[in-house]
């Protein structure tokens, strides 16, 4: 039985894609560029803001990428609930883990003060042990440093943790950092990514979560 689950956040606790989508236009129409689809936003997503940026226009230097970034936080701030909603049974899941005692954390590569704001505003009842977001100084997913910090608050042998996450790079962490893992199929990647990327575990359904977490080791 598990004692820690650890969750991704976007594409995996939440469905972020349109507001995120959204954010990211506004700063390319911002900055004199042209706009993309939002279902193009599925694999420009997962490596923090700067890198969604640094795809949606390869060919803006730095200083037009910080301009932008400047301008996709300020609209991200205020619109970042306009379209999402957490996946279905996500809410249910969370609740049962806490009712079993089983703690749970947030670790995203999305800047630390849009994350805060989007977990307590979907989940306002539910105690996280940690919400950790990007910081200055502490290395984005795949690196496991926001592993290390989440183990840090929540102190928990890792042979006790699962991390659940959609994408390679979330199985790339949870690899690094030596925890058990479980790829989500109804996030923004293929399961095909999930299972090239050595996802431990892959679920369909919240609640093979829970059944994961619960499970007897032997």
């Amino acid at each position: 039985m598990k004692k820690f689950v650890i969750f991704d956040l976007d594409g995996t606790l939440l469905n972020t894609i349109a507001d995120l989508g959204n954010a990211c236009n506004h700063a390319l129409k911002e900055a004199g560029f042209s706009t993309h689809p939002l279902s193009a936003y599925n694999y420009m997503v997962g490596n923090g803001v700067r890198k969604l940026l640094e795809r949606a226009q390869p060919d803006a230097g730095p200083e037009v990428i910080d301009a932008m970034l400047a301008s996709f936080r300020e609209y991200y701030d205020r619109h970042c609930t306009d379209m999402t909603k957490p996946y279905p049974g996500v809410p249910e899941l969370l609740l049962d883990l806490r009712d079993r005692d089983i703690a749970i954390a947030v670790t995203s590569n999305k800047y630390q003060k849009a994350v805060d704001a989007i977990v307590r505003h979907y989940f306002p009842d539910i105690e996280f042990a940690t919400i950790l977001g990007e910081v200055p100084d502490r290395p984005k997913k795949p690196d496991p440093s926001i592993v290390f910090q989440a183990l840090s608050d929540h102190p928990c042998p890792k042979r006790d943790v699962l991390y659940c996450g959609d994408s390679a790079v979330d199985m790339e962490t949870a690899r690094r950092a030596c925890v058990e893992s479980a790829g989500v199929t109804w996030g923004f990647r293929p399961v095909s990514e999930l299972k090239s990327a050595y996802a431990d575990h892959i679920v369909s359904t919240p609640a093979e979560i829970l059944d994961l977490a619960l499970a007897v080791d032997y």
